[in-house]
């Protein structure tokens, strides 16, 4: 028997959750729910899409292997390369000569914070040449270059075009979108299990904010950076609020580069991964995608407020577009006295908001009963549940498919795939984190 699901959340890893539960439940009772009017607005589509199979500290390492290896099995089911630009990736860090003996800080550093590649000893530039070397970056004697990928360990994906691919297979499958709509409350039934959610539709049409009920035992979360308060919403006397997901903020762009084009792309010359610092007290990361496009970002910010998801993309800080716009023209753009001058064509800006959490790894976890509050409780095993599944940080986009498919099995009672139990949420595990 399949129980009626709703997701909150149709952002990547709503939708993997989405595309994963559907294999294995009648799909037309799974509901997904989505406030912003525009879909993948933030992190799910603007963030790089940068996949590592083994960057990951030892809570992740297993998720984290699980997830590039789905990564690669549908793109290659499903013509990914094509698709939505999947393409083995080499990772590199580059240290420019001018800003050389100022901070010691690499630009992967915060990736690889933590992580167990941490300490890998990374290939000399010596050793890079040919089709390992960066055509469109631009370099001049004396900068430094080193490759700290291990090859068929890193890849990218266009996560906007790898969102729609998830999301047109699950409604192809019966899965119902509402879109753009906001959920209200929880019902609960006669003995107090979680039985609906009631959910606000905020077309422009419907300008009398009609209301509905969505039946559901069994709830999931996956809001980004909105969960804490998604659940507040539905669970305002759980002891475990506030849920600790905060935002991060990064402001990017996508440019056009004349030294990089989709013939280069597909004649071998490879995709890159660049990261590096810059004298503005930033640190770059660029990917050369399989379009023809490179993705220029680093810019973050734990400060900027997050704004109303209901409101749709949010809009970029001028002053962070034009520091990005700088340091894209020295480090991707013409050289110093080419007569082509700023030859860099700007295709798209934008600012999304990753979910983070303080310790640094992701929250996948089914709530307890006793945790939500209010006497609020769900029916036992794979009939009920609530559950979260946010705070992935930096690597929303590459654990994505393995939270997705570890998620559909726990909520429908199966055996996950890894194991998952260090990223419990609850009280005895985490504490009660102060503010």
């Amino acid at each position: 028997m399949s129980h009626p699901t709703v997701i909150i959340g149709a952002g990547i890893i709503g939708v993997s959750t989405a595309y994963y539960l559907s294999q294995h439940q009648d799909p037309t009772t799974i509901q997904l729910i989505e406030a912003s009017p525009e879909l993948f607005s933030s992190a799910s589509g603007y963030a790089g899409g940068f996949l590592a199979k083994d960057w990951f500290g030892p809570s992740l390492s297993a998720l984290g292997a699980l997830s590039f290896e789905e990564h690669r099995r549908l793109a290659e089911e499903h013509g990914g390369r094509e698709r939505w630009g999947y393409a083995p990736s080499m990772c590199v860090s580059y240290e420019a000569s001018a800003n050389s003996g100022g901070s010691q800080a690499r630009g992967d550093d915060w990736l690889r914070h933590g992580t167990s590649r941490a300490d890998a000893a990374p290939v000399e530039a010596g050793s890079l040449a040919g089709e390992k070397t960066p055509v469109w970056l631009r370099r001049v004697e004396g900068d430094r270059i080193e490759l700290i990928s291990d090859e068929g360990t890193t890849a990218q994906v266009d996560p906007l075009l790898f969102c729609r691919f998830l999301l047109r297979e699950c409604v192809s499958r019966g899965v119902k979108l509402h879109q753009p709509a906001q959920v209200v409350s929880v019902s609960v039934g006669e003995k107090g299990e979680v039985a609906a959610v009631r959910v606000k539709d905020t077309t422009q049409s419907a300008s009398s904010g009609k209301e509905e009920e969505l039946p559901c035992s069994r709830l999931v979360i996956t809001a980004g950076a909105w969960t804490g308060k998604v659940f507040e919403t539905l669970f305002p006397s759980s002891e475990l609020l506030p849920i600790p997901v905060r935002s991060l903020a990064g402001h990017s762009l996508v440019l056009k580069s004349p030294r990089w084009h989709t013939g280069l792309a597909n004649s071998g010359a490879g995709c890159h991964a660049i990261f590096t610092s810059h004298a503005q007290g930033f640190c770059p990361e660029m990917f050369s995608r399989v379009g023809g496009h490179i993705y220029f970002a680093g810019l973050n910010s734990s400060t900027l407020p997050l704004p109303d998801a209901a409101k749709g993309k949010a809009t970029p800080y001028p002053e962070a577009l034009a520091q990005l716009r700088e340091a894209a023209k020295e480090i991707v753009g013409a050289a110093e006295g080419d007569d082509k001058g700023d030859d860099l064509e700007i295709v798209r800006e934008g600012l999304c908001f990753r979910p983070v959490t303080p310790w640094g790894a992701p929250i996948i976890s089914r709530i307890r009963d006793q945790d939500l509050g209010a006497g609020v409780t769900t029916r036992p095993g794979a009939e009920g549940g609530v559950f979260i599944a946010a705070g992935h940080g930096p690597w929303g986009i590459a654990m994505a498919p393995g939270t997705g498919r570890v998620l559909a099995e726990m909520v429908q009672g199966r055996d996950t795939s890894v194991d998952v139990d260090a990223l419990i949420f609850d009280r005895e595990k985490m504490g009660l984190l102060e503010n």
